[in-house]
C-alpha cells in the first residue's frame, strides 16, 4: 500500500491511510467546533476610536466607511455600545482644536483625550478597558510624533531624546484622567523607560503599558492619516518607524528592549503582511502577550473590494483575524471589532 499519511515527527506513530484520516476531525460541524484552538472571542478585541472637540460630531472618514471622528458626546456612545458588546476595550486617538510644534494640547489635563477618558469612565467605568495611544503626530503642526530637530545632515527630523519628557507628560496626563492602559506609538528609543519611570514615580505603577514595539514604517496607514489628521507636512517616519525590509531580528531587538525598560503588552503593527514577525516574537518571548494591529490599510482595502462584490467581507474578516490569532497574537485591534461581535453571535 502506498504511504500516504506518515507523519514527519518521529515522536508520533507512523500510520497510513486508510487507518488515517484526517477528515474524521472535519465530517462533522460539532467536531470541528472542538478542535479549534484558534478561536476569536470579543474579549480579545480593542476597538480604535477618534475623538475631536465639538458636540453631537459624528464626522464620517471617508477612506473608512463605517467609521467616525467623534465628539466626546458620541464618543461614550460607542463606548457604551462596546461595553455591551463584550468587547475587550477601545483604544484613544485624539484630534485636537489647534496644533503647534511641540504639540503641546496633549500635554493638557484639559487634552481632548483626557476630555474623553474622564467622560467614558464616568459612564461605563470598570465595564469597559480604556487604552489611550500616547504620541504626538495629530498634535503636532508638522506632523511628526515628537519635537523637531535637525540631524546629522542638517535635514529637520524628530529629536529622540528631547521627546521623551514630552511623551512622559501626555502619559501621566492620561493617566490622571482614569486610562486603563497607555499604548506609546511614537518608536521612539527609551521611550518604555521614560514612561515606565515617569508613571511609577507619580503613583500610575499599576497602568500598564502596550509598546507599539515592532510598528513598521508601512504603506497600509494612510486612511489613518486621513481619520487622525496626522499626515507629515514634511519627510516621512523612516527615521524612527521600522523599515519593512529591515531584516526580521531587528523586530526582536526592539521588542527584547521594550519588555526589559517595563513594557507589559507588545504590538506588532501591521498585522496580516507582518505575521511572521508575529509569529517570531510569539515563539521567542514565551508568555508575553502580543497584540497585532489590523491597520486602517487592510480595513479599507477588504472594505473597497466588498463594496465591489469582489469579496465576501464577513469571511474575509474572520479568516484574516483567525490568521492573526494563529500566528501568536492574543489581542487584535480592530475597526471591525463590532461587526466581528454580532458575526460571532
Amino acid at each position: 500500500m502506498v504511504n500516504y499519511g506518515e507523519y514527519a515527527d518521529n515522536n508520533l506513530p507512523m500510520t497510513t491511510f486508510p487507518t488515517t484520516r484526517l477528515r474524521r476531525l472535519r465530517y462533522e460541524p460539532n467536531i470541528r467546533r472542538l478542535v479549534r484552538e484558534n478561536v476569536l472571542s470579543p474579549e480579545k478585541l480593542i476597538l480604535p476610536l477618534f475623538v475631536r472637540h465639538g458636540n453631537n460630531v459624528r464626522n464620517p472618514i471617508h477612506s473608512m466607511p463605517g467609521n467616525f471622528q467623534l465628539s466626546v458626546d458620541q464618543l461614550v456612545r460607542e463606548a457604551e455600545e462596546a461595553a455591551a458588546l463584550g468587547i475587550g476595550g477601545i483604544i484613544l486617538f485624539g484630534i485636537p482644536e489647534t496644533k503647534d510644534a511641540d504639540g503641546s494640547t496633549a500635554m493638557s489635563d484639559d487634552s481632548i483625550v483626557a476630555q474623553a477618558v474622564r467622560c467614558i469612565k464616568q459612564t461605563v467605568g470598570t465595564k469597559l478597558l480604556v487604552i489611550t495611544d500616547v504620541c504626538f503626530c495629530e498634535y503636532t503642526d508638522h506632523g511628526h510624533c515628537g519635537v523637531i530637530g535637525r540631524n546629522r545632515e542638517g535635514m529637520f527630523d524628530v529629536d529622540n531624546d528631547a521627546t521623551l519628557g514630552n511623551l512622559v507628560k501626555q502619559a501621566l496626563v492620561h493617566c490622571r484622567a482614569g486610562a486603563d492602559m497607555i499604548a506609546p506609538s511614537g518608536m521612539m528609543d527609551g521611550m518604555v523607560q521614560a514612561l515606565r519611570t515617569g508613571m511609577d514615580t507619580a503613583g500610575f505603577s499599576t497602568v500598564p503599558i502596550m509598546s507599539y514595539a515592532a510598528k513598521y514604517a508601512s504603506s497600509f496607514y494612510g486612511p489613518f492619516r486621513e481619520a487622525a489628521e496626522s499626515t507629515p507636512q514634511f519627510g516621512s517616519r523612516r527615521s524612527y518607524q521600522m523599515d519593512p525590509a529591515a531584516a526580521a531580528g531587528q523586530a526582536v531587538r526592539e521588542v527584547a528592549l521594550d519588555l526589559k525598560e517595563g513594557a507589559d503588552i507588545i504590538i506588532v503593527k501591521p498585522a496580516l503582511v507582518y505575521l511572521d514577525i508575529v509569529r517570531m516574537i510569539h515563539d521567542r518571548f514565551e508568555g508575553v502577550p502580543i497584540a497585532a494591529y489590523n491597520v486602517s490599510g487592510e480595513f479599507s482595502m477588504v472594505k473597497a473590494a466588498a463594496g465591489k462584490g469582489w469579496i465576501d467581507e464577513k469571511a474575509v474578516v474572520l479568516e484574516s483575524l483567525t490568521a492573526m490569532t494563529r500566528a501568536g497574537a492574543s489581542i487584535i485591534l480592530t475597526y471591525w471589532a463590532k461587526d466581528v461581535v454580532r458575526w460571532l453571535g
